[in-house]
């Protein structure tokens, strides 16, 4: 039982990153735009948050500390992402081109100013975040173990943007005036629908999204950031394909690769894995061939909005 409750835990640490930036890519593509910044967009929002950590962490600490670096990193992803809405929308610029240079420049960036502020690259924290145990919960038979003992603020946090996600893309105004301007957005204009400004609203909202996963994935997993996310935003692009731009999918998705990425980061801690004669590198290829595998099955039954990636021009109906 130990064993299942170590690749639970870890596998949340994994999903629940991809989960909340797979959900922000939601936002923008449902809205017609194609954001393939999100790389870009969480080494930022990771960026302004471990430097909010390692400047504060003299005086801060603990999960009202957290909060605080979850913001800023909310921040800086929105504020990131802001370049690309105007390059979409205002510029009519090729989106993936935009996303590629903002994926180029995000890492550059990082490195540029953690160098200018402390002379080296790397940027390290303490973590004083980890909640060893949740009152009462934690004492729950079985799911206390999985899901309350030794766990983050980010994970509860990811499951609370999941649940605002499938309400707010599929129960609110807003939600339906976006999917209308991803899917048709002369129809949608023609109704009195500005579709220059929920665009504008969705690549927004991703930012957001992406740069707090980007603080998730770091927080739990490591003690210093290196301007570097591992990939796990073009693994985020994947957990939308796979789960076909929907919420309840998209959790699906970032659940099973978030195993997938268990299996090849923790393996020497399985005993069963540990004592199979097979190399390192091949468990560490596990996540990236189980993309390629998925997109290569759903790939030709893809239900992303007929205008994603199209600039809306009003003049061309």
């Amino acid at each position: 039982m130990n064993i299942l409750y170590f690749v639970v835990q870890q596998t949340m640490f994994f999903a629940i990153p991809l989960l909340v930036v797979a959900l922000g890519a939601m936002f923008a593509e449902r809205s017609g735009v194609i954001n393939i910044a999100m790389e870009g967009i969480m080494v930022m929002g990771a960026f302004a948050g471990i430097l909010f950590i390692n400047t504060f962490e003299n005086t801060l600490s603990g999960q009202s500390f957290m909060i605080l670096a979850i913001l800023v990193s909310g921040i800086a992803g929105g504020v990131f992402s802001l370049l690309h809405a105007f390059a979409s929308v205002n510029l009519k610029a090729d989106q993936t081109i935009s996303g590629t240079a903002l994926n180029l420049f995000a890492p550059a960036f990082a490195i540029f100013v953690a160098r200018m502020v402390q002379g080296k690259q790397q940027i390290s924290f303490l973590d004083t975040f980890h909640i060893k145990k949740i009152p009462l919960l934690g004492d729950i038979p079985v799911l206390g173990d999985m899901f309350f003992k030794h766990t983050y603020l980010t994970t509860f946090l990811g499951i609370i943007i999941l649940i605002a996600a499938a309400i707010v893309i599929n129960k609110t105004k807003f939600g339906l005036r976006l999917r209308a301007c991803g899917e048709n957005p002369q129809a949608a204009d023609s109704v009195g629908i500005n579709v220059y400004k929920i665009r504008y609203a969705g690549v927004i909202i991703s930012g957001v999204l992406g740069g707090i996963g980007g603080l998730a994935f770091v927080v739990p997993t490591s003690t210093n950031f290196s301007a570097s996310v591992a990939g796990y935003g073009f693994l985020a692009i994947a957990v939308l394909i796979f789960g076909q731009w929907r919420v309840g999918r998209i959790f699906g998705a970032a659940v099973f690769f978030g195993i997938m990425k268990t299996l090849s980061s923790t393996y020497s801690g399985i005993p069963v894995l540990k004592d199979l004669p097979l190399p390192d590198g091949l468990y560490k290829m596990i996540p990236y061939v189980a993309t390629l595998v998925v997109l290569a099955f759903l790939s030709k039954n893809s239900q992303a909005p007929k205008a994603e990636g199209i600039p809306y021009d009003k003049g061309s109906r």
